[in-house]
C-alpha cells in the first residue's frame, strides 16, 4: 500500500460526498487519519463503519458561525495537530441571475467565500507556530472564465482564487503551501442545478470528471517535496468546449 502521507492529519470540509469524501479516501489510502467534517452526521458514522480508526468524524454546521469557529479546537482535541487541511465545502447556484433567490446567493457567498476564509484563518496560527502545513482549496473552472449560465458561482470562485493565491504570498516564509484546484464540472450533487438537457448532454460527450480524478490530483499536490508548491492546478474533460 503507498503510505506518502504516512503520519499525516488532514481534515476535509465538506467530506461526505462528492470531491470532499474522494479526497479524503485518497488521503486515507495513502497513510494519513482524515478529520471528515460535515454536516451529515449519518453519512460520516457510515465512513467511520467503513474506514475503521483513521477517520476522524466531525459534525459542523460551517454556516453557523459558532460551530464553525469550532474547527481548529476540536481537530486539535480529537488528533493533536493538523498537517493539511482541504477547505472544500462548498455549494452551487446557477442560471440567470433575474431567476437566481437572494437567500440562496446568500447561502452561497457565505459557504464558498466566508467560511473558507474562516476555516483558513483559523487554522494558521497553528501551522505558523509548527512551521509546516497544507492548505488546498477547491475552486472550480468557473474561477478561471467569466462562465455565463453561473455568473454567481464563477463569482465566488473568481473571489477566492484571488484570496488563495494572496495568501499564499503571505504565508510561504512559514513554510506553508497554500493552492487550489479548480476542477471544471464532476460528477457531483452540485450538478443537480444544470439543467437536465445540459446535462444529458454533457454526460454523453464525455465532458464531465470523477471525483476520483479530482482527488489524484489533490494528492499530487500534496506530495511534491516541500520546496514545491503547485499554486493552482486547472484540470478539465479533454471533450470540454471551452
Amino acid at each position: 500500500m503507498a503510505t506518502q502521507l504516512q503520519g499525516k492529519i488532514a481534515a476535509v470540509t465538506g467530506a461526505a460526498s462528492g470531491i470532499g469524501l474522494a479526497s479524503a479516501e485518497a488521503m486515507l489510502s495513502e497513510g494519513a487519519r482524515v478529520v471528515m467534517i460535515d454536516r451529515d452526521e449519518a453519512a460520516l458514522n457510515a465512513l467511520c463503519s467503513k474506514h475503521g480508526d483513521a477517520v476522524i468524524p466531525l459534525v459542523i454546521d460551517l454556516l453557523d458561525p459558532t460551530d464553525c469557529a469550532t474547527l481548529l479546537p476540536r481537530v486539535l482535541e480529537k488528533a493533536g495537530r493538523l498537517d493539511i487541511l482541504h477547505a472544500n465545502a462548498g455549494t452551487y447556484v446557477g442560471g440567470d441571475l433575474v431567476d437566481a433567490d437572494t437567500g440562496a446567493i446568500d447561502r452561497m457567498l457565505n459557504l464558498n467565500v466566508n467560511v473558507v476564509m474562516k476555516n483558513v484563518h483559523d487554522v494558521l496560527p497553528h501551522m505558523i507556530e509548527r512551521g509546516t502545513g497544507d492548505i488546498i482549496v477547491t475552486s472550480s473552472l468557473a474561477a478561471h472564465f467569466p462562465t455565463p449560465w453561473e455568473p454567481v458561482y464563477a463569482s465566488s470562485k473568481w473571489a477566492i482564487n484571488c484570496f488563495v493565491q494572496t495568501v499564499r504570498r503571505q504565508v510561504f516564509k512559514h513554510g506553508i503551501r497554500v493552492g487550489s484546484i479548480s476542477p471544471g464540472p464532476v460528477i457531483t450533487a452540485l450538478l443537480a442545478d444544470w439543467p437536465q438537457e445540459k446535462l444529458k448532454e454533457a454526460k454523453e460527450s464525455g465532458s464531465l470528471l470523477e471525483a476520483s480524478e479530482v482527488a489524484n490530483v489533490v494528492i499530487f499536490m500534496l506530495t511534491r517535496p516541500r520546496g514545491m508548491t503547485i499554486r493552482d492546478v486547472v484540470m478539465m474533460p479533454t471533450n470540454f468546449d471551452l
